[in-house]
């Protein structure tokens, strides 16, 4: 969506209000995970983005503020079943508060053009996410695809019933990386046409892509914990 200002005017807040704070490393201490998701709900981000064994640490440090649950599910590589996609997002919907939850499509079957399967297997997370309020962000893995496929993922998630359509997991291996670039956001952009919304994740890491990214439309932006303090202009003491 199109910002009603440009973003170098905006806030620190209002520019916060794009961020998903990303604290997903699988090899962080549980003090860790406190530092960080404390840090974004202190820099009021819209969400933090978490692993499932993180939510009562995130439900913790969330409550009563403006920062919100993002948790990510069968994340980084979106391989499991359909069936067992819909119940870990059951699992996680039904015992927690969670705004947002981040699937991974199965991006294999999305380069092997299984157009029809793509989209059942979104739309059975969306359905149990919808239940319990919880929008659904959809993540391609956009570097792994061609401009092609990332155009057809997008009408997938949007026949799907999806809330978001997100570019990348932060953890691809294998591929030159580019993550939430302006290329592929402007393709996503453009395919989605105010269908989706659109979120960009993997590679944003100064304050110029930030901002040129809100200027362009983009609704939230995946940021990692080192990122943040970066893009907003905070100086952690």
């Amino acid at each position: 969506m199109k910002p009603t200002k440009k973003a170098s005017e905006m806030t620190t807040g209002e520019l916060a209000a794009y961020i998903d704070q990303s604290v997903l490393k699988p090899e962080f201490t549980e003090k860790d995970i406190r530092q960080y998701i404390k840090e974004g709900v202190d820099f009021g981000c819209a969400t933090v983005c978490i692993n499932p064994s993180s939510l009562p640490i995130a439900a913790e440090y969330t409550e009563g503020t403006n920062t919100a649950v993002c948790v990510v599910c069968d994340f980084p590589f979106g391989t499991s079943t359909t069936s067992s996609k819909v119940l870990q997002a059951r699992e996680y919907c039904s015992h927690w508060k969670i705004k947002e939850l981040d699937i991974v499509a199965n991006f294999g079957w999305i380069r092997s053009g299984k157009w029809d399967d793509v989209t059942k297997d979104i739309a059975a997370v969306v359905d149990v996410c919808h239940e319990y309020n919880t929008e659904v962000k959809v993540i391609f893995e956009t570097d792994a695809l061609t401009v092609d496929e990332v155009k057809k993922a997008c009408e997938c998630a949007i026949a799907a019933k999806a809330d978001f359509v997100k570019t990348s997991t932060g953890f691809l291996t294998g591929h030159e990386t580019h993550g939430a670039s302006p290329e592929i956001i402007k393709v996503m952009l453009d395919t989605c046409n105010g269908r989706i919304k659109i979120k960009g994740s993997g590679c944003i890491r100064t304050r110029e892509h930030f901002l040129r990214l809100i200027d362009m439309g983009i609704d939230r932006m995946g940021v990692g914990f080192r990122s943040t303090p970066i893009i907003l202009s905070i100086n952690k003491k």
